[in-house]
């Protein structure tokens, strides 16, 4: 009989009924005490046959006289349980018991869905990992920062809106407050930040402009899949306070050299660049108004999953009813496949905005040609990173097709984010973030996992007891 047989009420209840005297136990004749717990057994296994034979039946009219092919062993098996006797009955709660048994005691050893164990091979992965995250970040000269896991919600509800709880381990802590562990970094950066500077200037107490990197444990309460777990780590690299290109191009060589570090090559990953001033210069240029370009920018960054007929529909639908006509040509410039041909797409179309915008995105193409990177590095005016406070140069790294894998890691300009925490002035940001999940995926489909088997250095042994004293003193030497 499957384990279906009985619900997980029927079963915690005939536990309950076991635990009330168990026949097995006596020995001779049973006292006054053990003849009452028999008889309040007896009851209670009488009421629960019946109240499982009531709700079996219930199920069998449910089914109805016309059984479908696939509820056929369902009937089946419900009308073989309503037949048993009580003793068949017994036997089969007990095999059933011991099956939601063990399948609790597995539930028990397993973490948390979405969560992982770290073994001692698993945790010399990640050591791999994450020194080679920071040996980058400190060959560029970042400097490595922490903020505590629990954070105000008030943090990510100000840059995310009200709806991001949902998808936050949120809570009400002890004292009242609104707390959650945190879901990302950056709004623990911008905080940081924040306390080091004038809140009348706006002037920062450090020398700019501030490289801080961090490799923190996130939280979000969303669907577990492939890649994607409710806990991750994610190596983030931000530069404040330098409004140049240079900031991206040094972020941008981070990312290359830790992929070169680890064998991924150009033909494995590449780097998709766009900008949000040339999508803006897109959206001006075809009539589209300036208070629609975030909630355009947020279903554009679907384009990859969903595809051009559902972006297209979404778009002229309510509330943007943005023109057919309008939503075609947007669509056929974010196919252009060069800075330079899209601004030869448009044509008299090009705003100076756009033309500035274009010149700097060539710019930086041709800084990574002199940095080495350029190979991993492509145009594509379709990316957008959905969120709105990103305001200048974007990029997404995806695997190459040949993998299953997709994204793996992205970042940009925010230079407007740290004013909607309550900076006075404007301060210049940039950034990205790298979680541990997709890369280790990567690896392993690429066939390029480090080694995770321990190793040992020395052996020291002692052939007899009178040579363990000198041997523990070799051993002090080693340390």
């Amino acid at each position: 009989m499957s384990e279906s047989a009985f619900t997980d009420e029927e079963l915690t209840g005939w536990d309950k009924c076991k635990s009330i005297f168990n026949p097995r136990s006596l020995k001779g004749r049973p006292t006054p005490e053990q003849q009452a717990l028999i008889k309040q057994r007896k009851a209670a296994d009488k009421q629960l046959f019946k109240n499982i034979r009531n709700r079996v039946a219930a199920d069998i009219a449910a089914l109805g006289e016309a059984v479908s092919e696939e509820d056929i062993p369902r009937a089946k098996q419900l009308k073989d349980l309503v037949s048993k006797s009580d003793k068949a009955l017994t036997k089969e709660l007990n095999a059933g018991l011991e099956r939601h048994l063990q399948k609790q005691r597995e539930a028990l050893l397993q973490p948390p869905r979405g969560t992982r164990d770290w073994l001692p091979a698993d945790m010399r992965f990640r050591n791999f990992l994450f020194g080679n995250f920071r040996e980058v970040a400190l060959a560029h000269g970042f400097e490595e920062y922490d903020a505590p896991v629990l954070e105000s919600q008030h943090l990510y509800k100000r840059k995310a809106g009200e709806e991001i709880v949902d998808q936050m381990y949120a809570f009400k802590e002890k004292d009242g407050f609104d707390v959650t562990l945190r879901p990302e970094m950056t709004p623990s950066l911008a905080r940081m930040v924040l306390r080091r500077q004038n809140s009348v200037t706006g002037e920062i107490k450090e020398v700019l402009p501030l490289k801080w990197f961090s490799i923190p444990q996130c939280w979000r309460h969303e669907t577990v899949q492939r890649g994607r777990k409710r806990e991750h780590y994610q190596w983030n690299m931000d530069i404040v306070g330098c409004e140049g290109i240079t900031a991206e191009l040094e972020l941008l060589s981070a990312i290359t050299t830790f992929f070169a570090r680890l064998g991924i090559t150009s033909e494995d990953v590449q780097i998709q660049v766009n900008s949000r001033r040339v999508l803006n210069s897109i959206c001006s240029s075809y009539g589209v108004p300036d208070e629609k370009f975030a909630p355009v920018c947020v279903i554009l960054d679907k384009i990859d999953k969903i595809g051009d007929a559902a972006v297209k529909a979404d778009l002229v639908k309510e509330p943007l009813t943005i023109p057919e006509a309008t939503v075609d040509k947007m669509l056929n410039a974010l196919k252009a496949p060069s800075v330079e041909a899209l601004v030869a797409q448009l044509g008299e179309d090009a705003t100076e905005e756009m033309k500035a915008a274009c010149a700097e995105m060539a710019e930086l193409f041709e800084y990574a040609e002199s940095y080495g990177f350029r190979s991993y590095l492509q145009f594509n005016a379709s990316v957008v990173r959905g969120l709105a406070y990103y305001t200048g140069i974007v990029f997404e790294c995806f695997a190459a097709e040949k993998y299953s894998l997709r994204a793996v890691c992205g970042g940009g300009r925010y230079d407007g984010l740290l004013t909607l925490y309550g900076s006075p002035t404007t301060v210049p940001c940039v950034g990205f973030g790298f979680g541990d999940c997709v890369i280790k995926e990567l690896l392993e489909e690429m066939g390029k996992m480090p080694s995770t088997a321990p190793r040992v250095d020395f052996v020291v042994a002692a052939f007899d007891k009178s040579m363990f004293g000198p041997s523990l003193q070799v051993c002090a030497c080693l340390f």
